[in-house]
């Protein structure tokens, strides 16, 4: 009896206990929201890359499973071409990462038993960045090398916002030491606002994602 009269009191001070630490439910709505668009941004990203043809002096990170003295960092030379351990001299420019992949795949076969090969792309010769989303021509964009790109400029120059956009929330993602940001553009603050501070400086391997108005 007293143990249960112990228990009650227990409950009832938990119950009394402030909540401050749980966050409101339109707060988590928003971070879930915020989530799933970064998700859908690296999706897109994945995506571009995939169809992007390799150049020279591109630097790519090619694993082989389980043949960890396979796996390595190769720069392709200024003739587009590679050397690779058991595969011999390959001609990589003008491929995009899967043809590398399959054509890897076919050249390990004869030494290897079901080679599954990887290939990512660690450094691009040409230094890009990504707008995605609602822009008109999304994909790809070179950095100019004779001066900084801005937020707005990346945008039209892929054709600027579709109708659908939701341009207030536009965002840049980016990889800092090996940690992901994400930086909230208030657009309507640049371009009618008149805050020309906040037309944020682009750095190589950017992603601008640009959500639906109803996302």
């Amino acid at each position: 009896m007293r143990y249960s009269f112990i228990i009650a009191a227990l409950i009832l001070a938990g119950c009394a206990l402030p909540r401050n630490s749980e966050k409101p439910a339109s707060s988590v709505q928003q971070q879930e929201d915020e989530a799933r668009m970064i998700q859908t941004a690296y999706d897109l990203k994945n995506k571009t890359q995939e169809n992007y043809k390799i150049l020279p002096g591109d630097l790519l990170t090619i694993t082989v499973f389980r043949e960890p003295d396979l796996s390595r960092d190769i720069r392709v030379g200024s003739n587009g071409t590679t050397t690779f351990p058991m595969a011999g001299n390959l001609k990589l420019a003008g491929l995009s990462v899967p043809e590398i992949e399959t054509l890897l795949v076919r050249k390990l076969s004869d030494v290897l038993v079901s080679p599954q090969v990887t290939v990512l792309i660690k450094e691009y010769s040409s230094q890009q960045i990504y707008v995605l989303g609602e822009v008109s021509k999304p994909g790809a964009i070179t950095l100019p090398t004779e001066r900084k790109l801005t937020v707005l400029e990346a945008i039209t120059m892929a054709g600027g916002f579709t109708e659908l956009a939701a341009q207030d929330r536009t965002k840049v993602l980016r990889n800092s030491g090996g940690q992901n940001q994400s930086f909230e553009i208030k657009i309507s603050k640049i371009t009618k606002g008149g805050d020309k501070s906040l037309d944020m400086t682009l750095e190589p391997n950017d992603t601008i994602f640009v959500p639906q108005s109803f996302f």
